[in-house]
């Protein structure tokens, strides 16, 4: 067995060079030329000559069994969400997200509305939009949607009656989830026709609990790539440094939550888009084990790698916010007959006990100051009494050719309807990847789905012997925005590659991940640590990024605009 994953080098395109590329990606004499040519470079012409035998498996279902979850030493002493002392500070000092529970505080103590908080979110988000570099974190926003949830809350605190921590806490919605009175538009400017006549299962959930959804969050089109780049609603900033981005697809839930406009967002994950996101910005994010939170009330963009998930600014939040949109919904099939949702996630003593696996030749290969910390954040782990154990996960590369030809075919699937006779509305990289897409064959999407099969069961093998899997969240910190690409975009597949290095596998697999705060680059950007666990147990990922959260001192965002001032 070797490490088999390599950097691909592919030419970076500003937006003149990307026009061309469609034009000729797009073309009907040179156009297949040129997509076998990048297939090719790309190393996903594997799938035609790659000897598997298994079987295909075409949704990664997990037999419905309660994981085997090491028992952890008793919790650190930490105050409930609801009693009147202030919020546990960390280990390490440093800066301070508000949180869910800071919120829900201020109501119950009078210091606070649910009306202030909107007129305060409008305020703020307003004050992002008309910087010279506006942060772009939100589609839309209804101001007379947002002043009724924000009424119906305040009389409900008015009257004794809320409806429990949520209840007045502002939360954002990744425009790929339908949410009653907007249209769900992926990003894009094909489907803004229809407007939502009824929620999301998340989003009912979180309106049921009295959350105040604040709007449709920005997202890269179609979630289609990385960065978050998206020349029909502008894009999104990290407000770390509002010269780089965000991260992508999930890229406004992360940039309302860094900045401070909400305390949670919600998020969706094909191929690391709301663990990237969470990573670039120094926040949490959850991919929970598939089929765990409901895809209904989203548009099938695709269906063997959609995971719905929170991003938040810290651990407790981001478990919070999972506890309540998790668990069975009949309306979804695939979300039916799991175990029980079960979240633990106060801080352990110790993590005495767990297990981490770590494939070394994989966890390095990342830029210096990414290992760096993901090792110092290993040694930390290992002071607070884990194991770590090493392992190799074979045929990386052979996975990652099988996670694009499934999540690319299944996303030209879904926008066949609209494609041929409105392909020129889409944005330059979303044309350049439905044309790559589209050019996947039967065969080749057949053999990528005995490549899951496979890739199952040797992750399985894996955790034989561990309790999670460490990596780093991404290969590198957030990429640099090209100011002059904003208008039509740009295309760096190199770059794309690097950071989706450690996100895929998951994807492929269904097993849960989470990626939370590590550290800092010399720049200053946030640098991510990923743990990945066993079918359902969310609950240890919870737990174990509790304990490393208390090690971690956070940094102030550059671009700051809290809704609620600690």
């Amino acid at each position: 067995m070797s490490y088999d994953l390599r950097s691909v080098s592919l030419p970076k395109l500003g937006s003149t060079g990307l026009r061309w590329l469609t034009r000729a990606v797009e073309h009907p004499l040179i156009g297949p030329w040129l997509i076998e040519k990048l297939k090719r470079d790309a190393g996903v012409t594997r799938l035609r000559t790659a000897h598997v035998g298994e079987p295909p498996t075409f949704f990664p279902m997990h037999p419905a069994a309660d994981p085997d979850i090491p028992p952890l030493d008793a919790t650190v002493p930490d105050d409930s969400p609801y009693s009147d002392a202030a919020s546990p500070q960390p280990v390490a000092s440093g800066f301070r997200f508000p949180s869910v529970a800071d919120y829900h505080r201020a109501y119950r103590r009078g210091q606070l509305t649910p009306e202030a908080v909107a007129e305060s979110f409008l305020a703020r988000w307003g004050e992002s939009e008309r910087h010279a570099k506006p942060l772009r974190a939100m589609i839309a926003v209804n101001r007379d949607d947002l002043a009724l949830q924000a009424r119906a809350s305040a009389t409900r605190w008015r009257e004794g009656r809320p409806l429990g921590i949520w209840d007045g806490v502002p939360v954002a919605i990744k425009d790929e989830l339908d949410v009653a009175g907007y249209p769900t538009t992926l990003g894009t400017r094909v489907y803004t026709g229809r407007v939502a006549s009824t929620d999301s299962t998340v989003a009912a959930r979180l309106r049921s609990a009295g959350a105040l959804l604040v709007g449709k969050a920005n997202m890269h089109e179609l979630g289609i790539n990385i960065t978050g780049l998206n020349p029909h609603y502008g894009t999104p900033r990290n407000p770390y440094h509002d010269g780089f981005h965000t991260g992508g697809s999930s890229s406004g839930p992360a940039c309302a939550v860094a900045s401070g406009l909400v305390p949670v967002a919600i998020g969706a994950d094909g191929g690391g888009s709301i663990r990237l996101p969470s990573a670039f910005c120094g926040l949490v994010g959850i991919k929970p084990t598939f089929g765990r939170i409901s895809e209904h009330g989203v548009p099938p963009l695709v269906w063997s790698m959609a995971y719905l998930g929170p991003i938040a600014a810290n651990v407790a939040d981001c478990a919070a916010a999972y506890a309540l949109i998790a668990g069975d919904d009949r309306r979804d099939p695939l979300s039916v007959g799991h175990p029980r949702v079960s979240v633990e996630a106060s801080p352990p003593a110790s993590v005495r006990g767990v297990r981490i696996g770590v494939h070394r030749a994989w966890f390095r290969h990342a830029t210096a100051e990414v290992v760096r910390v993901g090792e110092r954040m290993l040694a930390t782990l290992e002071a607070n009494g884990a194991t770590v154990v090493e392992l190799e996960i074979p045929e990386l590369d052979l996975q990652r050719v099988a996670h694009i030809a499934i999540i690319t075919g299944e996303m030209a699937a879904s926008t066949t309807a609209v494609y041929d006779g409105r392909c020129r509305e889409f944005a330059l990289d979303s044309r350049v990847s439905l044309a790559l897409a589209r050019s996947f064959s039967s065969a080749e999407l057949v053999t990528a789905a005995r490549v899951r099969t496979r890739a199952m069961q040797a992750w399985a093998q894996a955790f034989r012997g561990v309790d999670v899997i460490a990596t780093p969240a991404s290969g590198r910190t957030a990429p640099p925005i090209t100011e002059a690409s904003l208008g039509e975009g740009e295309s760096d597949l190199s770059m794309t590659t690097e950071v989706m290095r450690f996100a895929f596998p998951a994807n492929l697999t269904g097993h849960p991940a989470i990626s939370f705060p590590a550290g800092y680059g010399a720049d200053g950007l946030p640098i991510g640590m990923q743990l990945i666990g066993r079918p359902w147990s969310e609950s240890l990922l919870f737990r174990v990024a509790t304990l490393a959260e208390r090690f971690v001192e956070r940094r102030a965002p550059a671009r700051w605009y809290p809704v609620l001032d600690l």
